[in-house]
């Protein structure tokens, strides 16, 4: 748990939740922006590859391919350590930086490199000898000193480079390498290493280098802050803890002055340019964060060892603003959502990656967890509820899990005081729901929304807010709106006919129940001898109803294969089939639903009848002999 705020003060976060995507640690890779096929990566004493997915194979581009094991640094035409940066250009994915004690360039995928600065190191040769002295010696490059760490080109200004040393210097050229200037901050310890330089997005004159000097038993936090290319520096590291040396700090993209940073033992982030900081950890372990990047609206950080997470939607953290905190409750604009058939791993306990939520991530803030109902309602375009969550939904009664890892439907809306995060699968409320009810190949849901613009509504006590969300169809979709709509209206056309068969088979099993309580109450009465006949009666005319429209025989998935599936799995078979892409309907789903829908519309009037004829004619029965009537409940209330 953590709060969020600006200036220190508590705030609207404290409830989110981070994904694991990988395992292992970070390292120098840069993938070809203009070709995902193409992966640069770099390894020990200058070895930088092209890795082509679509050959299996890594060229070695070297811009000096000499084996320099077993040697110290000191006479060395390049010095080059084990994580050196590999830079492609935001401007011009053809360009791409490369780093020794030099920087270097290559526009054709390192085929040729072109030298572009001096030695911008100290070039202390006391520091470049061989490691290990006169015991036994080992120099595999890790051990080199005196070589560039961190290189930066601007994205807000082409040709701009910020290049950070692992002896603590910083310089910057403006013409792409012409003519270089030495800007290291005056407050940067001697010999300290500038692990990351972050160049602004927003701004060419502002940067933000990263000091580490935990290598000489120096622990605490170093991150500097410029606005006007390095003229002058601020320290920016209050709030971070004395001890937890930092990694790396990086700005949003979109909001200017919110910066996260990577520590030794979490994460944080700063909402007025590095004043202040505090933690975003939430349910991070706390480990190392090496690196990070904001990606869209998603934030990954790379740890060291407990690999890869994503903070999926940072939206609401570009909304915060001071005056929110006093807030009773918020609704942040949701973000642009795609209709997509992506999710959470089926299975989480494999050694998988997660997918974010399936569906509209939405978040609010509480500023105390109410004691009224909080709802939190998705309106189309016509102001039409068509979803609807709340903190007092009911927990759907379901068959006991034959799959321990098989996550469980999560339809109660979370109230708890400060953040909170609901994600909507995109879809329309569901059939009415039967408790307990096996499925033999799928359960039943609602159509997915169609591409559009919505609208969500928080309700708590009597006050509301409301946001919009626009829906885009998957990318990669390119089906016509025509038919997509044709398999809204048949996914339509079946979540309402099973609605139907279930308030009917909810009414059957309601009406049984009183029934048969008042066989039980009446058993030893004599003169009720000839109701207790007409209740008999009526539960052998509606049993065979039921047992029509739902194997009632089933207590496990299993037993569909040796009960014959009914009209509830029939329907919901049917449903998966129109629902299982973003297609317009086949005619064979056309011509089995009018199947179903004919001996379901059977059914149905065979029930009705009885809750027209018999039912009345029990009950006067039963007005005769002064006993109190049975009934059904309307449609929608029955429990």
């Amino acid at each position: 748990t953590v709060a969020i705020a600006s200036r220190g003060e508590r705030g609207m976060i404290d409830r989110a939740d981070w994904n694991p995507i990988g395992g292992g640690e970070s390292g120098y890779i840069a993938p070809d922006p203009s070709d995902p096929n193409i992966v640069y990566a770099g390894s020990y004493f200058g070895y930088i590859t092209r890795f082509d997915k679509r050959t299996e194979q890594a060229q070695n581009i070297q811009p000096w391919p000499d084996d320099t094991d077993g040697q110290g640094a000191a006479n060395l035409k390049y010095r080059h350590t084990w994580t050196e940066p590999i830079v492609v250009s935001p401007h011009d994915p053809r360009v791409l930086y490369f780093a020794a004690q030099v920087l270097f360039k290559t526009t054709n995928g390192g085929m040729t490199w072109e030298v572009i600065s001096p030695d911008l190191t100290r070039n202390d040769k006391s520091k470049q000898q061989s490691s290990g002295g006169s015991i036994t010696k080992d120099n595999a490059s890790v051990e080199y000193f005196d070589v560039i760490f961190s290189v930066a080109e601007s994205p807000a200004q082409k040709d701009l480079i910020w290049v950070g040393t692992d002896d603590g210097l910083v310089h910057l050229t403006r013409d792409a390498g012409k003519t270089w200037t030495i800007v290291t901050p005056k407050e940067v310890p001697e010999w300290g290493m500038v692990s990351l330089i972050a160049a602004s997005p927003q701004d060419a004159g502002t940067a933000y280098v990263v000091v580490d000097r935990h290598k000489m038993d120096d622990f605490r936090p170093y991150i500097f802050r410029t606005h006007d290319f390095g003229k002058s520096w601020t320290k920016i590291a209050a709030g971070l803890p004395e001890n937890s040396y930092v990694h790396a700090v990086r700005e949003d993209p979109k909001r200017k002055g919110l910066l996260y940073a990577g520590t030794e033992t979490g994460i944080y982030a700063s909402f007025d340019d590095g004043v202040h900081w505090q933690p975003l950890q939430l349910n991070l372990p706390t480990t190392p964060i090496h690196d990070l990047v904001i990606k869209d609206d998603d934030l990954v950080v790379a740890t060291h060892g407990r690999s890869f997470w994503i903070l999926d939607d940072t939206t609401p953290l570009r909304q915060l603003d001071p005056t929110m905190a006093g807030a009773e409750a918020h609704l942040y604009a949701p973000r642009l959502t795609y209709r997509t058939r992506i999710g959470h791993t089926p299975l989480r306990g494999r050694p998988l990656g997660e997918n974010p939520p399936a569906g509209a991530i939405l978040s609010y803030y509480l500023k105390s967890a109410p004691k009224d109902e909080v709802a939190l309602e998705i309106l189309d375009s016509n102001g039409k509820v068509i979803r609807k969550f709340s903190n007092r939904e009911a927990p759907e009664v379901l068959p006991p899990s034959e799959f321990p890892d098989e996550p469980r439907p999560q339809e109660r809306l979370p109230a708890e005081a400060g953040m909170n995060r609901f994600a909507w699968d995109l879809r329309y409320e569901p059939p009415t729901k039967l408790p307990g009810v096996i499925y033999d190949e799928g359960r039943p849901r609602g159509a997915l929304a169609l591409p559009g613009a919505y609208r969500v509504k928080l309700s708590v006590a009597a006050k509301s807010w409301t946001a919009p969300l626009e829906i885009k169809l998957d990318p990669r979709v390119t089906t016509s709106r025509a038919d997509l709509e044709k398999q809204f209206e048949l996914m339509t056309k079946l979540r309402d006919r099973q609605s139907q068969m279930n308030d009917a088979i909810l009414q059957i099993r309601d009406l049984r129940a009183q029934l048969q309580a008042l066989r039980k109450r009446l058993a030893r009465d004599l003169a009720a001898k000839s109701v207790l006949a007409s209740t008999e009666e009526l539960d052998k005319k509606m049993t065979p109803i039921e047992e029509e429209m739902i194997q009632v025989k089933t207590k496990a998935s299993e037993d569909e294969l040796n009960y014959p599936t009914k009209l509830n799995s029939k329907l919901a078979y049917l449903q998966g089939a129109v629902d299982s892409a973003d297609t317009a309907p086949t005619q064979a789903c056309y011509e089995l639903f009018e199947e179903l829908n004919k001996q379901l519309g059977g059914h149905l009037a065979r029930w009705s009848e009885i809750v027209a004829k018999d039912l009345p004619a029990l009950n006067e029965l039963m007005r005769k002999e002064n006993i109190p009537q049975v009934g059904v409940a309307p449609p929608g209330n029955t429990h």
